[in-house]
């Protein structure tokens, strides 16, 4: 009987070697980090963290993980058993001068309504109309005084320049805007493409498709806009290249939407 238990344990070995799980937290200097793709090089499996830094993983000891993001240098792991004991915590460093500078420009001020300031400003408008145009404000009788209907259209149009904005609307970027974007931007090219978010030569128009079916907003091809469309760049491309890992080219096409 007692044999038969030792062959159990010794054949269930090589079971609990394959069945583990990695839980663990990225971090870099200023806390955790979201959105950073974790891979199994050893075992050819993919995650990325949640907005609290944390993922799951198949592994096992003596498997090869890499921590990469577009914002990071890479970090290469050979896991020991005691990243296994627990949640095993990663810390990554910030590139801090390897990305182009961008201008930060603060928002511009929002004007403060100031009741008699607008007051002055209609009177002293009105007056001057009344000295440039007096023939409008010439009473049909002379007991009446001023027209006051042209005084009330005077009002009504200065009301309607102060209302002239009108916010604009921004449409879905395009297949043909990315494809155009990463042809004539210096900063958004192959390159960026290819080595920072790891998109296959061969795949990239894919990758575009799969873009314009996110319909991520062009609002983000503005200029002050560029380091926010590259993080949502980011993100694309590795869920991008999770279907593309685990399923292939038909199951990014399906999967797109």
């Amino acid at each position: 009987m007692r044999k038969i238990t030792i062959l159990f344990f010794l054949l269930g070995l090589p079971l609990l070697h394959f069945s583990q799980t990695l839980n663990g937290k990225v971090y870099d200097a200023s806390g955790t980090v979201k959105n950073v793709k974790v891979f199994n090089k050893t075992q050819n499996r993919i995650t990325i963290t949640n907005n609290n830094g944390q993922f799951s993983l198949e592994a096992k000891v003596t498997d090869t993980i890499s921590i990469e993001s577009v914002f990071y240098h890479p970090k290469t792991v050979a896991l020991q058993a005691y990243h296994f004991d627990g949640t095993a915590v990663f810390e990554i460093k910030e590139i801090l001068t390897e990305l182009d500078e961008v201008e930060i420009k603060a928002e511009p001020e929002q004007p403060v309504f100031v009741e008699e300031t607008y007051n002055t400003e209609l009177k002293n408008l009105i007056q001057e109309d009344i000295k440039n145009h007096p023939e409008k404000y010439k009473p049909e009788v002379e007991s009446y005084g001023p027209d006051l209907f042209a005084i009330i259209d005077l009002v009504a149009n200065l009301l309607k320049k102060k209302d002239k904005y009108i916010a604009t609307t921004y449409q879905p970027i395009t297949y043909t805007q990315m494809d155009s974007l990463f042809s004539t931007s210096s900063f958004f090219n192959t390159q960026l493409l290819t080595d920072n978010l790891k998109i296959p030569e061969g795949r990239k128009h894919l990758f575009f498709d799969y873009c314009d079916a996110k319909k991520i907003s062009s609002e983000m091809l503005k200029e002050e806009n560029k380091m926010q469309f590259l993080e949502e760049l980011v993100v694309s491309s590795q869920l991008f290249l999770i279907l593309l890992d685990e399923y292939g080219d038909k199951s990014v096409k399906q999967n797109k939407n």
